[in-house]
């Protein structure tokens, strides 16, 4: 598609490079009630109405990449080291096959979050204003979670940041509007087996 499209656009970026060294194992291929965590996530950003989802791996995780056929899948020549390197990478891929535009936007979550909310990525769509983009954040009792809604004019500045600073610090650079929602998964990630016993739990499994 090229820039004459006339709606904006919304693209996933699913950073799933990380070796889950807490886990103990690759947690996004973990079960997770009839599919995996992975899976989870990805239905969930269809649901909410995203056009492009990226995820981001590396080459040695074929059992992933088995799972993510129904996504653009990118596995960098060297693995990304940090989340921000895999955000680097989706949206590379994006200008490349999508040439993006000041009406577009970016929206990021943890791949470990199985239980991110269809809901709340529609809200975060329906919140965005290109005539006065800013950088969306939810947040339920006074702490922000995620999926986080970037205007695409964010892009250029991910490249631009320090060694030592992560896209948390876009927040600090660009206007943020906080959006209420009551869904407790906006915090919910899994980074130790008793994170995923826990959530689990949740599920009634």
């Amino acid at each position: 598609m090229t820039r004459s499209h006339q709606v904006q656009r919304s693209f996933a970026i699913v950073p799933a490079a990380g070796r889950s060294k807490r886990m103990g194992q690759d947690k996004l291929v973990m079960p997770w009630g009839e599919a995996t965590v992975i899976e989870s996530q990805l239905a969930s950003w269809r649901d909410g109405g995203v056009d492009e989802i990226v995820v981001v791996m590396r080459r040695d995780q074929v059992a992933l990449r088995e799972l993510c056929r129904t996504a653009i899948v990118v596995t960098p020549t060297i693995p990304p080291p940090e989340m921000k390197d895999s955000v680097l990478a989706a949206l590379d891929d994006i200008r490349t096959k999508f040439a993006p535009d000041a009406r577009d936007v970016w929206l990021l979550a943890p791949a470990d979050m199985p239980q991110l909310d269809a809901q709340v990525i529609r809200q975060l769509l329906v919140a965005h204003d290109a005539a006065r983009p800013t950088i969306i954040v939810p947040i339920r009792n006074r702490k922000r979670g995620h999926p986080v809604l970037f205007p695409w004019g964010c892009a250029d500045e991910v490249s631009r940041l320090s060694a030592d600073e992560g896209v948390n610090k876009l927040l600090d650079r660009f206007p943020v509007r906080e959006l209420e929602c009551p869904a407790a998964s906006i915090h919910g990630d899994l980074d130790t087996p008793e994170d995923y016993r826990q959530l689990k739990d949740g599920l009634g499994e």
